[in-house]
């Protein structure tokens, strides 16, 4: 109603003038009691809107002066009534009184504005778009629980043991590798070739073509990336098509699905299955299996992609080579690529082996290779991956670099040539920053495990990465009504008291999980190890506190 009175007085005012309904779309935000509508008058702005500009103004400040002076008026107790100004029926007063206030509203920024670009844009300063803004790929992902975990973990008192990053500084070859790139050649300030910086393109085909059995070209089979994170993003991109399906094996690093949305593709979720615990002995993630029946059960002809984590994030499995062998088996017979996200190869325990499924017969051609300075180094900022893969799937992931990205920092890329240059010289010898690392990360995980069973957690034994998930369900079954949403996970509720409560961050394991699967998994949360020696001590401190609260 108060759109067709808006579009009656403008006819009123413009005394039939047909220059009123020429011109551009105007988007016009009405309210009727308090509720936004949307609709578009169509017309120009001419000398028929200046006019009705100026009686509105007019019957405007002559009613405030009358009301000001408390002079006696029309039934709205103004001298001056909108209906007498505009010769209107009494009968429609109050309706055009409120549509006049809205007139003055919309069209009153523009007394004096000129037709053309600058009525556009003084729209576009004032007012709401009445068109959908974000696209459609974005629904229901907004949402990232890592911005309310970290953002809770944040404060000082707590232990953060929830974000995935080393609080110690990288070796000190990786930290004066990155003053040469900086203090060095000023032309490493500028550009480098899109895909790669050359002596980083070239060290990694070197270094890591002897590992998977390979003639790399470092010009058709490696691509540098904004981190691990770009180089999945950029490979999704490339190769899931709407309606493809994408494999996910759960529990998974949250990323996938996502990613698989937004290229138009549906993710289809398989879930390792943990073996039934054994009294008195610690659980191991070599004990999460994938049954071969239900995994081969979710490839079809729509299956495009096959994304595989290993060593995995959140669970630390590293997939045996009879794991891999099914794997490759079921992407050959089903013509299928292989995401290998192998971030974590070089943090393996307890005598496991990493193996890249691209080394197996058959799957170099199918696979692409991911992996991560930040991770190879303990640098995370410097945010420097790689996908290394055939000349056929690379020339994809390139033409969608080098219309997004097009290339990454030249100096943390020549930081990272430097230092995989240094580690090619000590690969496997003790003097290895690789053998080092890993043998410093096993001992840290040994002492979270340690310390966690103290009050009560289980932990599952890791075979590798930065990550252990530790099994709450006694404490579950002691505090099963922790606050929080009633459809909010078990776990997701005991990270947040446990931060709360105890001054412990972590994150849930259910959030690693497809809505479906995440109550079958809510008594988890997930603990990073790959901590400095002072952030276990504080965490020790923290736990043993925890201990005395509990008593004998």
């Amino acid at each position: 109603m108060i759109f067709c009175a808006l579009l009656l007085l403008l006819s009123v005012c413009s005394q039939g003038s047909s220059k009123l309904w020429h011109g551009s779309v105007l988007p016009t935000l009405l309210l009727l009691n308090d509720v936004p509508l949307y609709g578009f008058v169509t017309f120009r702005l001419s000398s028929d809107v200046h006019q009705l500009v100026d009686r509105v103004r007019t019957w405007h400040r002559v009613n405030s002066l009358c009301d000001a002076r408390g002079h006696p008026g029309s039934s709205s107790g103004s001298f001056f009534s909108l209906e007498e100004e505009l010769s209107v029926p009494v009968a429609l007063g109050g309706m055009f009184k409120n549509v006049a206030a809205i007139c003055l509203h919309l069209v009153g920024p523009l007394w004096g504005k000129k037709t053309g670009a600058s009525l556009t844009q003084c729209f576009h300063q004032t007012l709401t778009m009445a068109k959908r803004l974000q696209a459609r790929r974005l629904d229901g992902i907004d949402y990232n629980p890592w911005v309310e975990f970290i953002k809770l973990s944040s404060e000082d008192d707590i232990v953060n043991l929830g974000q995935g990053f080393p609080d110690f500084p990288p070796p000190a070859f990786a930290v004066e590798a990155f003053q040469h790139a900086v203090s060095g050649d000023f032309m490493l300030n500028q550009y480098t070739t899109a895909f790669g910086y050359p002596p980083l393109t070239r060290i990694l085909a070197s270094f890591f073509g002897k590992l998977l059995g390979q003639e790399i070209n470092p010009r058709k089979n490696v691509l540098v990336t904004m981190g691990a994170y770009g180089a999945l993003f950029t490979a999704f991109q490339a190769l899931v098509d709407e309606g493809d399906e994408v494999i996910i094996i759960e529990p998974f690093f949250d990323c996938y699905e996502p990613m698989t949305l937004m290229a138009g593709g549906r993710p289809v979720f398989v879930s390792l299955k943990p073996s039934p615990t054994r009294d008195g002995e610690l659980d191991s993630c070599s004990d999460w299996q994938l049954d071969p029946v239900e995994l081969a059960s979710k490839f079809t002809s729509r299956t495009k992609a096959l994304i595989l984590n290993t060593p995995s994030n959140p669970l630390g499995k590293v997939f045996s080579r009879a794991e891999l062998e099914l794997v490759a088996s079921l992407c050959q017979q089903h013509d299928v690529v292989c995401i290998a996200d192998e971030v974590y190869q070089w943090l393996v325990y307890d005598g496991y082996q990493h193996v890249s499924i691209a080394s197996l017969p058959g799957m170099w051609d199918r696979t692409l290779t991911i992996g991560s300075a930040g991770k190879t180094f303990s640098a995370t900022g410097w945010k420097v991956g790689w996908v290394l893969g055939p000349g056929r799937l690379l020339k994809h992931l390139h033409t969608v670099h080098q219309n997004s990205i097009f290339h990454c920092p030249t100096q943390t890329q020549a930081a990272v040539a430097e230092s995989f240059e240094r580690e090619q010289l000590h690969f496997g010898q003790p003097s290895s920053y690789f053998v080092q690392f890993q043998q410093a990360s096993q001992r840290s995980r040994d002492h979270v495990m340690r310390s966690l069973q103290s009050v009560g957690l289980r932990p599952i034994i890791p075979q590798g990465s930065y990550f252990l998930i530790t099994d709450i369900s006694e404490l579950k079954s002691k505090m099963p009504d922790l606050p929080g949403a009633t459809d909010e996970p078990y776990d997701s509720r005991f990270v947040k008291w446990m931060i709360k409560n105890k001054g412990l961050g972590a994150i849930p394991v259910s959030i690693f999980y497809s809505a479906p699967h995440r109550k079958h998994f809510d008594h988890y949360i997930r603990i990073c190890f790959v901590k400095d020696e002072s952030t276990l001590q504080a965490m020790d401190k923290k736990l043993q506190k925890w201990k005395d609260e509990l008593g004998p």
